[in-house]
């Protein structure tokens, strides 16, 4: 029998015999997945999506308008889930037009209206892109609340309040957008913000073009701020961030206002400078020497980092240098700190000044693989754009090779997508793929370009059970509790005892271990028929180990 129905397209039509009437008619059908394709028309519909994963897209060629301004709540909102809307028009009354929480957002090709609140308010959300969109006529244009994504090549206009604004410690990429005809600021920053804004224009705002507030540090490069009732850029004290290469012209004076106590780096042109000896880099390296184990990974890092850093030395001595990949393999269990060598890779590339930014995308098969012809490319694509100027990591990439798969597979489709943005993109992005040592050499054999692309593959060893012990005292440390001395030597027999079983995690085991001896403390503890001492909530004992290690 054929499995669930995912990835359907689903069609929106008031006047197409078979087609669904209204898009909230086609929702109560649509499975996970699926899309939602809208034929031309208006349609005076308010949509909230919780826990789903739906496209809405306009047919092609098609004015699909989504109409909530009777409404005093938003047009679309969506909770704890992922939602994409392409090529229509978004309009709100009383409310937002957009709003999503803890919801991967893509925005694409949209143009989005609201008169008396945000237009786009994406809270709390891991990921989420707003893309060669036009944001029109609202209170605020895009607010962005402790949240990670892009705003890109987008025009915010005509804007009564803020055109953008960025809060609660987010640190979107804006990059390529207009900005203009605002009532207050182009963009505020605050809340301990750290957003970076490049080759953007801000134009005719009420007030600054750039405000930064509450101990936020964003970068802004190659701006360019005009016209603007206030200075272009003002930082209060406790700020900082970067203001590289960017153009100022008939602004508000100082057209850099920058308060006592505020520290902030002025760069008058851009410019690729060699990371320099010491300071962040040295930090950064110092980090991952800290890490339990992993010697050969260490060493294979530093030597990277040695020849990126000389390389930039002998670019700017007017030497000759040979090309370098940044792109890796990373080959070994999982649990063996993978991901967390790979989040350090890119803020090293950071510093080094190799990458823009040392943002971070960690994705799998699902988020690469449609359901259709066409739909891989697409979803990959969408990935890749969110990743530029940082670091995406394909964890377990080896399924998407056609030995993974099986027949009707869309794995490879994504592979042959990632060879050839990888070569359009080469200086751009970091790509590190990981998995199995075995399976990564299948990985490798499923596109002739793919070997090419690979610099160099680390391998990750198993941790020893000395080493996993050393794993689990940090982590129970980490927590506020105190491992009783008594308790290494059975932890240590317990991961000889486990080391070799199937599906050995590494310190994954050691995570769910210390959750085990967490929970036994507690179940002791209970039956003490007393309220114990801050000592004894503290303390885990050998007793502890034994119970959880079973």
């Amino acid at each position: 029998m054929p499995g669930p129905l995912q990835g359907r397209v689903l069609t929106v039509a008031a006047d197409r015999l078979g087609a669904y009437p209204t898009i909230g008619s086609a929702l109560l059908e649509a499975p996970d997945g699926a899309a939602v394709a809208i034929a031309a028309g208006t349609y005076a519909e308010t949509l909230e999506l919780n826990g789903r994963s739906i496209t809405l897209q306009a047919e092609p060629g098609a004015t699909v308008v989504l109409d909530g301004d009777g409404a005093d709540w938003p047009t679309v909102r969506a909770v704890d889930g992922e939602l994409t809307l392409r090529g229509l028009e978004v309009r709100a009354g009383g409310g937002m037009a957009v709003s999503v929480d803890r919801t991967v957002l893509t925005v694409e090709q949209c143009t989005v209206r609201s008169r008396t609140r945000p237009a786009i308010s994406v809270h709390a959300s891991s990921a989420f892109t707003v893309d060669r969109c036009t944001i029109k006529g609202a209170e605020t244009g895009i607010v962005v609340e402790g949240a990670s994504g892009r705003i890109l090549d987008t025009v915010v206009t005509e804007i009564s309040g803020d055109g953008i604004v960025v809060a609660l410690g987010s640190d979107p990429l804006i990059r390529g957008c207009t900005i203009s005809v605002c009532g207050g600021r182009g963009v505020y920053v605050y809340q301990y913000s750290r957003p970076e804004l490049t080759d953007t224009e801000i134009s005719s705002t009420g007030a600054e073009g750039v405000g930064v507030a509450n101990g936020s540090t964003p970068i802004a490069r190659r701006l360019s701020i005009h016209d603007t009732r206030g200075p272009a850029f003002t930082f209060s004290p406790g700020c900082g961030g970067t203001v590289e290469g960017c153009r100022t012209d008939n602004t508000g004076q100082p057209a850099l206002a920058i308060e006592t106590g505020a520290t902030v780096e002025v760069v008058e042109r851009a410019s690729a400078r060699p990371a320099e000896v010491g300071g962040p880099l040295d930090d950064l390296l110092s980090d991952l020497d800290e890490m339990v184990g992993l010697p050969g990974v260490k060493s294979e890092v530093h030597a990277l980092v040695d020849e990126i850093q000389v390389n930039e030395w002998r670019r700017t001595a007017g030497l000759s240098i040979g090309g370098v990949s940044h792109h890796l393999i990373f080959a070994g269990a999982p649990g063996t700190g993978k991901t967390t060598v790979a989040r350090l890779y890119g803020k090293l590339l950071k510093a080094l000044g190799v990458l823009p930014h040392g943002s971070f995308t960690e994705v799998s098969r699902r988020d690469l693989v449609g359901q259709y012809i066409g739909h891989t490319a697409e979803k990959t694509a969408q990935v890749f754009e969110k990743s530029l100027g940082g670091v995406l990591f394909i964890d377990e990439a080896y399924t998407l090779s056609r030995s993974a798969g099986t027949g009707g597979d869309f794995g490879q489709e994504a592979i042959d997508a990632l060879v050839k943005l990888m070569e359009d993109h080469r200086d751009e992005i970091a790509i590190i793929v990981a998995g199995y040592t075995g399976e990564m050499n299948d990985f490798l054999d499923a596109n002739p370009g793919l070997a090419s692309r690979f610099s160099k593959t680390i391998e990750f060893e198993n941790y020893s059970a000395d080493e996993l012990l050393l794993i689990t005292s940090r982590m129970v440390e980490g927590g506020d509790y105190h491992l009783d001395p008594a308790a290494a030597p059975p932890l240590t027999a317990y991961f000889d005892r486990i080391a070799g079983t199937p599906n050995f995690g590494n310190a994954r085991e050691a995570r769910r271990l210390v959750e085990s001896i967490r929970k036994a403390q507690s179940q002791r503890l209970r039956k003490l028929g007393r309220l114990p001492t801050t000592e004894e909530l503290r303390h885990l004992t050998s007793e502890d180990i034994h119970t959880a290690a079973g």
